[in-house]
């Protein structure tokens, strides 16, 4: 069976237009970088720093495999200053990136033939790691009319004696968009364990993202330093659990994993601790980029209904660019614009059918960027249309 799972697993598109962009990268065009979620600031000194005193400290060999012990203290503490909530240091699992945890949580959660809900659209590889378990993935489709974001009157719909997660994103991606305190408060009110991914937290620039522990203590957190850190290639994330959870969970990690980085958990520390001002100047930069882009794409005729809060994404209807004689779906047309006017995007359908016919503009990139890629994108719609 493991064979037909991996047989059955989809690319991942976005990563497919980055490779893609690359090889054209090494034939001497130049490309610009919309199509993936990669900070383009470096990760803070404070940071970098820790790390070297960790490396020259020797401190480079297995570590707990839940993760040493003052970094998942300062988790907690995270969750104390951020939102309020006390959560006890032996519920942090700390994982090499996010998409470990992912597939251990989901293993230690379902059965084969059990049923893990998510919205349609949401980020692509979510069905895959529920899908490569054994598990069924079952998309709920959301309206751009409620910020692409589930509630709990819609999943309600899809709930069945086979349900064991509902698996949220807030600030989301592919749109951007927030889950107010109240939506996961009836999101966690259906019985199900509510699985909430809040790797893009202190990336917001309207409203407030909550921690769905605010909500419910019960409920399992997703998250890490990759994206508000500019940590992406660190690979350090990590869970908050229910206790029962932590025995299975600690067994899977010694057996597939054996412990997360240590040099990048003395990292991650000085993250927490230290980089709150980096944070907040990356987030400032990231706002200011985010209504450039978004003045551009209405200009060039896109249609955003829904207005990202949150993340680095912009997700925009582009069904005006699709046409019986030329791209007539969403990765056709990535794939034309890179060819043509060398800007890399995602593809709607990389998130679900409920986001065929968009694209997915990521704005981590400069600002100078963001304008050339508009100016190119222009005169690709001229020569296009």
């Amino acid at each position: 069976m493991t064979r037909e799972r991996c047989a059955a697993l989809s690319p991942f598109l976005a990563m497919s237009i980055l490779e893609k962009a690359q090889e054209l990268e090494g034939q001497g065009r130049h490309i610009i970088h919309l199509e993936i979620g990669q900070p383009d600031f470096p990760t803070p000194v404070c940071v970098r720093e820790a790390a070297e005193r960790a490396l020259r400290d020797g401190k480079c060999s297995y570590t707990h495999s839940l993760g040493i012990m003052p970094l998942r203290e300062g988790i907690a503490e995270y969750y104390r200053r951020e939102y309020g909530v006390t959560v006890s240091p032996e519920r942090v699992i700390v994982t090499n990136g996010t998409s470990p945890a992912m597939l251990m949580l989901f293993s230690a959660l379902c059965a084969a033939g059990d049923e893990v809900i998510t919205a349609d659209p949401a980020y692509a590889c979510y069905e895959s790691f529920i899908t490569y378990i054994g598990a069924k993935n079952v998309r709920a489709p959301v309206r751009e009319e409620d910020n692409f974001q589930p509630r709990a009157g819609l999943l309600q719909k899809y709930l069945s004696a086979r349900t064991q997660a509902l698996l949220v994103n807030s600030p989301s991606n592919p749109a951007g968009t927030l889950l107010s305190l109240e939506d996961l408060r009836e999101l966690a009110g259906l019985g199900p364990v509510l699985v909430s991914d809040e790797i893009y937290h202190g990336l917001v620039y309207e409203g407030r993202a909550h921690s769905a522990l605010e909500a419910d203590p019960r409920c399992c957190i997703l998250d890490g330093c990759s994206k508000r850190y500019a940590m992406t290639g660190w690979r350090l994330g990590w869970m908050v659990v229910p206790p029962r959870l932590v025995p299975v969970l600690q067994t899977l990690q010694q057996n597939f994993f054996i412990c997360p980085n240590s040099v990048s958990q003395w990292a991650a520390l000085a993250a927490l601790e230290e980089a709150g001002a980096d944070v907040k100047r990356m987030a400032a930069e990231y706002a200011a980029r985010r209504l450039i882009l978004l003045d551009r794409l209405r200009v060039l005729g896109f249609n955003i209904r829904s207005r990202p809060a949150g993340a680095f994404y912009v997700l925009a209807d582009a069904r005006h660019l699709l046409r019986d004689n030329g791209p007539g779906d969403s990765l056709e047309l990535a794939l034309d614009i890179l060819n043509k006017a060398g800007v890399g995007l995602a593809p709607g359908i990389d998130f679900g059918p409920g986001a065929e016919g968009h694209l997915r503009f990521c704005y981590a990139a400069s600002r100078e960027n963001i304008e050339e890629a508009m100016r190119r994108l222009a005169l690709y719609m001229e020569r296009s249309l």
